[in-house]
């Protein structure tokens, strides 16, 4: 069996198991939705209906057995609190949490390499401890207070960019607009961990024969480390990566709630409260499934970069 589809059977299995443990965690929350959509005034025989008519009355794998049926479908039911069907909430969703995620990922990037590889390359000078004081400062800001000051600056006093809310697409110049602050206020303590995690492994790959053979062939340091140290030293930032686009997809709950952004996160926090455990399901498990994907697609990246690893 090839590398790929031993992966592609894993991210198969994940899946499976994924989608057993959400429907059981929500299951298993304290609260009725019936009683909570009728309100505390409801007479039994009312919530009973309703548990009836929501298959709430049907035994546990006979629900989950439906939900799963209807997660490979693409019906993902529809919302108690919406009364619209939950893919159409959920996409509407992404389209705001998933470019917000990329923006934000890619100034991450833009600032982390080349500082990362500066920092690398300075290494014991003032550059280095200006570069690791700075991560350091980036990483303890709570990015909250930082997207806060961020509209103070940018929205409030300059008026340069809106301070929240989200046009829709439809005004694809105002959209983006829109998400600036909020992708930057994101990318602050991603591009400081990542700056970090670069300059580490370029330092350990620097020190490497094949390193001090290309220097005594006349490579300046620059040289070395952009022509040979740096892919070597991909493989634990691709894995940073992953799991930063991972946690910009499914932990942006707080950035979402202060810019006031239709996201994932925002909606599985709106659907808790509102106890529409159809849509705390159903987001969950595209988060998941957006993570274990990303795992993958970091997989195979591994092998691009690393000829080595394409036979495992």
């Amino acid at each position: 069996m090839s590398p790929i589809l031993r992966r592609l059977l894993s991210l198969i299995l994940s899946l499976a198991v994924a989608s057993a443990v959400i429907f059981a965690v929500v299951d298993l929350v304290p609260g009725d939705p019936a009683s909570f959509m009728l309100g505390t005034g409801a007479q039994p025989d009312t919530v009973a209906a309703l548990r009836e008519q929501m298959g709430l009355d049907l035994p546990w794998p006979v629900r989950y057995a439906r939900w799963l049926g209807g997660v490979l479908t693409g019906d993902l039911g529809t919302s108690l609190a919406y009364k619209t069907p939950v893919a159409g909430i959920i996409l509407a969703r992404v389209q705001v949490s998933l470019p917000l995620a990329l923006m934000a990922l890619g100034l991450a990037v833009a600032v982390a390499f080349p500082v990362g590889m500066l920092a690398a390359r300075k290494r014991g000078g003032p550059a280095d401890a200006a570069v690791m004081g700075a991560t350091q400062l980036g990483i303890a800001l709570p990015n909250f207070w930082f997207a806060m000051l961020l509209v103070l600056v940018f929205a409030v006093k300059l008026r340069w960019l809106p301070a929240g809310g989200f046009p829709g697409w439809s005004h694809p110049g105002a959209a983006l607009k829109s998400l600036i602050l909020p992708a930057i206020a994101l990318a602050l303590p991603q591009a400081a961990i990542l700056a970090r995690v670069l300059r580490s492994a370029l330092i350990e790959t620097l020190g490497q024969d094949y390193i001090r053979s290309a220097r005594a062939k006349g490579l300046s340091r620059g040289q070395a480390l952009r022509r040979h140290a740096l892919r070597n030293a991909l493989i634990p930032v691709l894995t940073i990566l992953g799991m930063q686009f991972s946690f910009l997809m499914a932990g942006a709950i707080i950035i979402e709630n202060v810019f006031y952004l239709p996201g994932l996160g925002r909606l599985i926090f709106q659907a808790i409260t509102q106890r529409d455990l159809v849509v705390v399901q159903s987001a969950v498990l595209v988060l998941v499934a957006a993570v274990i994907l990303v795992t993958f697609l970091v997989d195979l990246a591994y092998a691009a970069v690393d000829p080595r690893l394409r036979r495992r």
